[in-house]
């Protein structure tokens, strides 16, 4: 231990405390005190490492000892910890029960030594920090536990957590006890609700914690994490308050305006275009195109009087995108042989009861709508016909100036708002086409004894039908390059063997005749790929991984039965002239709406090329530290970017969107909303079903890995890199082995013990309180951990 002679130890009263020189701890409760929320009574003793601290501080503490506010606690408060960056959890020590001067001493050397403790220079990676103690009352706590004013787990800021446990809270914070487990919405309901069999707080207190926790949130302006204690008279006390270090970007940051309280939203169908979340600049460009394209199909069917900004058929939430029916039943009541019910199903599948109806038009205006909306859709042919040579003239930017570059990408958004366009008129003339083709032979089947159903499937298969479809054939291009791989045993084992980009990246640069057939096939369906309109996400022609992982499972199986042509059955040959005529309608319309849809993806390809080079030369110009940020900005502030105005900020905002993405990923929610959508909460309860474990998430992320089973510390230490530990409990001596390890799983514990706190700090999936972890599992087997839904799965050697 060091102690150093130049150093000025003092005793520092809560009220006095006014920044944090005395450590984020005592910062915290003076803030608290401040706020007039209940603090225990004590003081914060500066210096605690010079030589003579206890001495400064002896007649400080008889004056608790004389007042009856003992025993005490002994905790840190050193500079930088729970500061805006990092936590320090547990690294320090805390002494409890401190009653006696003797004992006050040895707790404030032990809290003074602990600054140059190997485990807190291990996790800070600096020298040891200047330390001070807090010196408080404690209280004899009937349940003490922690609120966090956004969830951890998922960064959601419109959850707030409460773990709780009965008597003191350290068996809470050291993860040896399981938590009353209770998430609340924004609204103060519980959306989880995991107690035992006596609830260890009642709804009242739940409801107090709740609004102390919101006052401290809302006057510091960020998310909190706060200790509580309440006390055998009922008494709430509030113990510590903290930032959340661990949280990304506010997941709601770049929300579009909810267009009314009653609208419905929808995930449906924009969905399966537009799966998962996205980046702010690709909501800025696809999403802005398709809002764009449906408005004025609106406008056209005189269904809205003009083109609105953006975020009115379309919304962006928790980085998702969502269609808005309540906009779209604005056709259905303004257009003939349409309505409500019709409009649901063709959207989701179901009729959705939270929608209103809009009053009905008068028949003659509905008339000239439905002849303005159809006459658009089916004159289609022309604009079609011209994407091509207006998608050939746009030139991707090539200039080292970021102006030029961004008035070119600009320009191209205009276009590929009108390729959007000419997208929905030629699904909108596939859709009628289809709709007559499926009322004329559900109408047959009721008229022949059959169902609705029957009818509308003979309508699905005719449909599937449709011949030099684009989807159809770039698969089957695939297909054939894939059979060509297989037709040589040599060239197959060496494809499978191989890492997928690797595989594609060979077999592409050859001259074998199976390589000029993958190079043909990449340059005419390169730019398709999974996420295609992602502004970020790479096409296949970019992705050798993506497509040689895809190829390889179809190597895999191309002598599978699956591989086989379908066998067609009576029902695929039509019947009559007039269903042949309407099937061959239908079809036609398929094959030009998966022809612009190609289209629309080639045009998305352009500008997501472009805006790669934009972020190139942002870089190079020194208004971004990396490329990839160019895509958490949407366009209105690109144009800032390019300002004389500081960046700094901005650039700030990027990297934290960015950190933000995956956990907005990972949400799911309802196919319907009213209002703002919300993502679905889900509280898997926890218990060991066959090859899965079931525990509570703590750390996000999903990882597979080899277990290692460590039932001490003294087992950790043949942990090796890569390994997922499962451990019965973690402390912060286990702390050195996460800069090793993959993944932590552990029989108990909570959102707040060491273990996941740290574990978050280091970018660990993390699951606890599985319960059964260390004894269902051994050293050697294979899991995956998603630390997002809280499940670890045995997989197979």
């Amino acid at each position: 231990m060091r102690w150093a002679d130049d150093m000025a130890p003092t005793t520092i009263e809560f009220d006095d405390i006014a920044d944090s020189r005395f450590g984020g701890k005592a910062a915290g409760l003076a803030e608290l005190r401040r706020l007039g929320l209940a603090v225990p009574a004590g003081f914060v003793l500066a210096e605690a490492s010079a030589h003579d601290a206890c001495d400064a501080a002896a007649d400080r503490f008889s004056q608790m000892v004389s007042a009856g506010a003992t025993p005490v606690a002994v905790r840190s408060s050193a500079v930088g910890e729970d500061g805006d960056d990092q936590s320090f959890a547990g690294q320090y020590d805390t002494v409890l029960n401190v009653d006696s001067v003797d004992g006050f001493a040895a707790a404030v050397r032990k809290c003074a030594e602990s600054a140059d403790s190997p485990r807190a220079s291990s996790y800070s990676g600096h020298a040891a920090a200047t330390m001070n103690v807090v010196v408080q009352q404690m209280v004899d706590a009937r349940a003490a536990g922690v609120v966090f004013t956004a969830d951890p787990a998922t960064a959601r800021r419109d959850l707030m957590v409460i773990d709780a446990i009965a008597g003191l809270g350290e068996a809470l914070v050291d993860g040896t006890a399981s938590p009353d487990h209770i998430v609340l919405n924004s609204d103060g309901s519980p959306v989880v609700h995991e107690v035992g069999a006596v609830p260890v707080l009642s709804e009242e207190e739940v409801a107090e914690i709740r609004s102390g926790a919101l006052i401290a949130a809302q006057h510091w302006g960020r998310p909190l994490d706060l200790e509580w204690a309440i006390d055998r008279s009922g008494k709430l006390w509030w113990l510590q308050a903290r930032p959340l270090t661990t949280l990304p970007g506010d997941l709601n940051e770049m929300d579009s305006p909810v267009a009314g309280p009653t609208h419905v939203y929808t995930r449906c169908n924009i969905g399966e275009m537009m799966p998962g979340a996205f980046c702010p600049l690709t909501a800025s460009v696809s999403g802005h195109a398709i809002d764009y394209a449906m408005q004025t199909t609106q406008v056209v069917a005189r269904a809205q009087d003009r083109y609105e900004k953006p975020w009115l058929q379309v919304g962006y939430f928790y980085g998702h995108m969502f269609l808005n029916m309540t906009e779209g039943t604005a056709l259905s009541s303004g257009i003939l042989g349409n309505s409500l019910e019709q409009f649901s199903m063709s959207i989701c599948g179901r009729v959705i009861d939270e929608l209103e109806p809009k009053a009905p038009k008068p028949f003659g205006r509905k008339l000239v709508n439905t002849v303005r909306l159809t006459s658009h859709a089916l004159s289609a042919g022309p604009a079609i016909r011209r994407l091509g040579n207006q998608i050939a003239g746009f030139q991707i930017p090539t200039s080292d100036d970021p102006r030029v570059v961004l008035d070119q990408l600009e320009s191209g958004v205009t276009l590929y708002c009108d390729v959007t366009l000419t997208h929905v008129r030629s699904s909108s003339r596939a859709a009628v086409a289809a709709n007559i083709l499926e009322s004329f032979l559900i109408k047959q089947a009721t008229k022949n004894g059959r169902s609705e159903d029957e009818g509308r499937a003979d309508a699905m298969r005719l449909m599937a039908g449709a011949a030099d479809v684009e989807s159809a054939m770039m698969l089957d291009e695939l297909h054939s390059v894939v059979r060509n791989i297989a037709a040589d045993a040599a060239t197959a084992e060496q494809f499978l063997s191989a890492a997928p980009d690797d595989a594609v990246t060979a077999l592409r640069d050859g001259d074998s005749p199976t390589g000029i057939m993958l190079r043909q096939f990449l340059l005419r369906h390169g730019h398709r790929g999974y996420r295609e309109l992602c502004m970020r996400d790479p096409s296949w022609a970019e992705d050798s991984g993506g497509l040689g992982a895809m190829m390889q499972v179809m190597l895999g199986a191309v002598d599978e039965p699956a591989d086989r042509e379908p066998v067609r059955s009576a029902a695929d040959a039509p019947r009559s002239r007039v269903v042949r005529l309407l099937a061959r309608l239908a079809q036609g319309g398929a094959r030009g709406r998966e022809e612009t849809k190609a289209k629309m993806a080639l045009m998305a390809h352009a500008l997501k090329r472009g805006y790669h080079h934009l972020g190139e030369v942002l870089v190079r110009s020194g208004r971004l530290p990396d490329a990839d940020l160019v895509f958490f900005l949407d366009r209105s502030e690109l144009a800032q970017l390019l300002g004389e105005d500081d960046t700094i900020a901005l650039v700030q905002r990027a990297r934290q969107r960015r950190e933000a993405l995956a956990f907005q990923d990972s949400l799911e929610f309802d196919d319907v909303s009213v209002g703002r959508p919300t993502p679905v909460v889900t509280a898997p309860p926890s218990a060991f079903d066959g090859d899965q474990i079931v525990g509570r998430p703590a750390s996000r992320g999903v990882v597979e890995g080899v277990v290692r089973v460590a039932k001490s510390i003294q087992d950790a230490r043949d942990v090796q890199r890569g390994e997922i530990l499962v451990a019965p409990v973690t402390d912060v001596g286990w702390t050195p082995y996460f800069t090793v390890i993959a993944a932590l799983v552990t029989d108990i514990g909570s959102s707040v013990s060491h273990g996941a706190v740290v574990a978050r700090e280091y970018g660990l999936p993390c699951v606890v309180n599985t319960l059964v972890g260390t004894r269902v599992l051994a050293t050697g087997d294979r899991v995956r951990v998603d630390g997002d839904r809280g499940v670890v799965t045995r997989l197979p050697q």
